[in-house]
């Protein structure tokens, strides 16, 4: 399908998100759609795909002007959009979020769909069970179900927003296969939307990159990672810093500890946590790491064995006692879990940071405007959170976490995030680092594992082992990373077993 935008325009307020954008996009092509969060991809995205209207400009497919106002329309037309939180309804099954939209309804043959699930996702490498309830996937499965709900429903268009976000290498190569299959023989257009340059790289024929609601370049493929750096924001980033901080006392530790989640359980798992440490914890998604990154936050009761946050015992107490007790917690599903949808920044302000029964609303209001003025948030105080872009949203998330935490647990603290913005977010925590706080996180990314960690625990099918990171690995990082791909597999070699196999 032939795709041409004419003089798209979209303003939210004072923010002109898109600028009299026109492009073209030509079947049987792959576009990668770059900028820095808040650049514009996301909302004209969105406007061809049917979730919110353009003020002004019109959308033509295959040379005819379209008219559609909903989602519904636009997957009708052709155009489908898996975005970078999946917009699935949790009590749902699998089967049943894949039969939602489709015409008929839930009276359509299940047998029938079932069998179409099986295919799709046979063809693309993902494991979905028909009857598991949506809310117990994870956020790569959740992705992962609405690619193949979106190519069931026939879409000749398809916008992936971060789709490559928490799925293993393998699924990774499968999908490219798929794409490229579609585009060259079924015509198929796709438009990518990533702040994963290595993917763009790898799977686009040309991108075009935003900046400021307006286009401001495009390059045809093959180029290199820094002339697209270049195009994105006008010069190339020197590499990040990472200050060296003398490492403190225990803060947090975990003695053979058993978590048991939906799909794996990790047993006999012990960790000592010191104050300026930075600990990263890798593998696919489900593999037990983030078991241990919640357990970390008091989220995860393990079932045997104990927990000490700052010399007390914590083993079973909740989540609340383990925030009194200076653990800060980040959710990846930035508005499953970390944010309310529907609130504005004042009021998730104001809940962080009252102390008592009553909000004082003007003090909120300046505290508001403070913190978006020291975090660099593209919003207001009235805006609501599901507003901003994801970027803008992380830095209000960090805006909501204490100054002086003893331990910060933050799952994937930059998924979705451009190069700058990711830079950005890091320069807050190792600042808070410089000031003894101790961070464990997740991230799929495994530059990110290697550049901001002093250990690295890798997960594998509920077992846990830590790979030496030595100052040699940060400053050449390849074969570390080359051995972290590989125990994420399952091939640890020689690593320490920290934890015991799943059951």
């Amino acid at each position: 399908m032939d795709i041409e935008l004419r003089s798209i325009s979209k303003r939210f307020g004072t923010v002109q998100a898109n600028d009299s954008i026109s492009l073209t996009v030509h079947s049987g092509r792959i576009i990668g759609v770059l900028g820095e969060n808040g650049a514009g991809k996301s909302t004209l995205m969105k406007i061809l795909a049917g979730y919110q209207p353009a003020d002004s400009g019109d959308i033509v497919l295959d040379g005819k002007r379209a008219h559609y106002v909903t989602p519904q329309d636009a997957i009708a037309a052709g155009v489908g959009m898996l975005q970078q939180d999946p917009l699935d309804i949790a009590p749902f099954t699998v089967i049943e979020n894949f039969i939602y939209g489709r015409p008929g309804g839930f009276f359509v043959g299940r047998r029938a769909a079932a069998k179409q699930l099986s295919e799709l996702s046979r063809r693309f490498g993902f494991e979905l069970e028909p009857e598991m309830p949506v809310a117990s996937l994870t956020i790569g499965q959740r992705q992962q179900l609405e690619i193949v709900r979106l190519l069931a429903l026939g879409v000749k268009t398809l916008i992936l927003d971060e789709p490559t976000t928490g799925i293993s290498a393998e699924q990774k190569h499968l999908l490219f296969e798929a794409l490229r299959e579609l585009a060259q023989h079924d015509k198929m257009s796709v438009l990518l939307v990533s702040h994963k340059l290595e993917d763009v790289i790898a799977l686009c024929d040309e991108v075009i990159v935003l900046r400021a609601g307006k286009v401001v370049g495009a390059a045809q493929m093959p180029t290199t990672t820094d002339q697209l750096v270049g195009l994105m924001f006008g010069q190339v980033l020197t590499p990040h810093q990472r200050p060296p901080v003398a490492i403190g006392e225990a803060v947090a530790q975990m003695d053979q500890v058993t978590l048991r989640g939906r799909r794996v359980t990790v047993e006999h798992f012990s960790m000592r946590v010191q104050a300026g440490e930075v600990i990263g914890l890798a593998g696919l998604d489900g593999s037990g790491q983030e078991l241990v990154l919640r357990a970390c936050a008091g989220l995860v009761k393990p079932s045997r064995g104990s927990i000490h946050v700052g010399g007390k015992v914590m083993t079973g107490k909740s989540y609340r006692e383990y925030l009194r007790a200076g653990v800060a917690f980040s959710a990846a599903g930035r508005l499953e879990e970390g944010l309310i949808s529907g609130m504005t920044l004042t009021e998730h302000i104001a809940l962080a940071s009252t102390q008592g029964a009553l909000i004082q609303w003007g003090a909120a209001r300046d505290l508001t405007a403070a913190q978006i003025s020291q975090y660099n948030v593209r919003g207001k105080p009235s805006d609501e959170i599901q507003q901003l872009s994801g970027g803008n949203q992380q830095r209000v998330l960090m805006a909501l976490m204490p100054q002086k935490p003893l331990l910060m647990a933050l799952e994937q603290p930059t998924r979705g995030l451009d190069v700058d913005s990711a830079r950005w977010i890091w320069t807050q925590l190792l600042a808070r680092r410089e000031n003894g706080t101790a961070i464990i996180f997740t991230s799929p990314d495994l530059d990110e594992l290697v550049a901001y960690s002093d250990r690295i625990f890798v997960a594998f099918a509920g077992q846990v082992r830590e790979i030496q990171v030595t100052q040699a690995a940060h400053e050449h990082p390849d074969a570390l990373i080359d051995r972290l791909g590989r125990a994420i597999g399952g091939d640890f070699g020689d690593a320490a077993i920290i934890a015991g196999e799943a059951r």
